[in-house]
């Protein structure tokens, strides 16, 4: 069972990537990562969004019929979003404010879903917690290194904080969509590179 666990949280984290294997959950690359503050809490609202919902998705999935099974998951993704959206609007005002509609647009994320129906849909709830979390994690760190790069290269600063001095010349396209889709398409490019290798 530990060996299963451990593969489990594994595979997702490489191999099977959500990002850069299935190239699933991109729409927030273009979104959220021209800053890494706010990287770095939709990330968290969606690995407490990803795990908890393929937990409890897990746990139903017996009892669901399955002509309303996506209903049913969407329900539960919903709900989550909905206790994520309000932690930020109650204690990071700031911040939910910038990610505007995207916090409410993880209910569309595709890594969310397709957990829920490769996984959790067939394996117990212990195992499926921990597909979600490491999902989400494996989500989460290809956005931070995204949005470390667009905001120094973009910016000049990591959380805000200056880092380059009057020398350095912003890249105005690492903080504009394409900015994003370069960052993507060459950190795709550099691991898929190292996994052939």
């Amino acid at each position: 069972m530990a060996n299963k666990a451990l593969k489990t949280f594994i595979t997702p984290l490489g191999k099977e990537n959500p990002v850069f294997v299935q190239i699933l959950g991109i729409c927030s690359t273009l979104a959220v990562t021209n800053k890494l503050e706010n990287t770095i809490v939709m990330v968290l609202g969606l690995i407490f969004t990803t795990t908890l919902s393929s937990f409890t998705f897990s746990i139903l999935r017996k009892i669901i019929p399955s002509r309303i099974r996506m209903m049913v998951e969407t329900l539960i993704i919903a709900t989550f979003v909905i206790i994520v959206d309000i932690i930020l609007k109650a204690f990071l005002p700031e911040i939910w404010q910038q990610l505007g509609p995207y916090v409410g647009l993880i209910i569309t994320n595709c890594i969310v879903m397709g957990r829920l129906e490769a996984f959790a849909a067939s394996n117990p709830p212990g195992l499926s917690l921990i597909d979600g979390l490491s999902s989400g994690v494996g989500y989460a760190y290809v956005l931070m290194v995204i949005a470390f790069f667009r905001e120094l290269l973009g910016s000049g600063t990591i959380f805000g904080m200056q880092v380059f001095g009057d020398w350095w010349s912003n890249w105005a396209i690492m903080i504009m969509p394409p900015g994003a889709f370069f960052m993507l398409a060459i950190f795709i490019w550099v691991v898929k590179g190292r996994i052939k290798e």
